[in-house]
């Protein structure tokens, strides 16, 4: 059994995830990475207003095909640097090898990110045009979780589905491929709480 991770700097001890008396649930923010020099002062100015919120942690997402990967280091990077909020940076299989992933996840480790977001990721063309995983890379999310639980002791959230994945075969399935997730290291699922309003 691996022992319950430090807190994040600036954050209570207690986590609402695990202990339900610890209070009002604790959220996460998703920032996209920014793309533009006016981007990025709007994105400063948001972080910096919810800031005093005092977030489970912060993420930072990659673009499809992992697109907007140079941009996801750099703000994660600054998170850490810049502000007392806990950094957790999305880190997919799409469009890299194993080596390349590895050396992603060192850096952070040095850089003192310890949570991970870790996802299979979309294909470069979106959804709709089918995944195939790299022919070195991490196959698959509970692969990437295995393989950085080698990397380092990093904290690892991986993704749940409030309406099943779109990619999924049936609930079953999708409920299997979380468990598989979990089997491999992850230390929760998180979950946007709806897509579809009226379900």
């Amino acid at each position: 059994m691996r022992a319950a991770p430090a807190p994040p700097r600036g954050l209570l001890a207690a986590d609402p995830i695990s202990d339900f008396d610890a209070g009002p649930p604790r959220v996460s923010f998703e920032f996209f990475p920014p793309k533009t020099a006016e981007m990025e002062e709007r994105l400063w100015a948001a972080v910096k207003r919810l800031e005093p919120l005092r977030p489970r942690f912060v993420s930072v997402t990659y673009g499809a095909g992992g697109s907007t990967r140079e941009r996801t280091h750099a703000t994660v990077h600054r998170i850490r640097q810049e502000t007392p909020l806990e950094p957790a940076a999305h880190l997919t299989c799409v469009a890299a090898t194993r080596d390349e992933i590895d050396a992603v996840a060192r850096d952070y480790w040095a850089a003192g990110i310890r949570h991970i977001v870790a996802l299979r990721g979309d294909p470069p063309g979106g959804l709709g045009t089918g995944y195939t995983p790299h022919p070195d890379g991490y196959p698959y999310a509970a692969d990437l979780v295995a393989g950085l639980r080698k990397v380092a002791d990093f904290e690892i959230s991986v993704a749940a589905y409030p309406e099943t994945h779109p990619s999924a075969r049936s609930p079953g399935h999708d409920l299997d491929n979380l468990k598989q997730k979990l089997d491999a290291g992850a230390n929760r699922a998180i979950t946007q709480f709806f897509f579809d309003v009226d379900v």
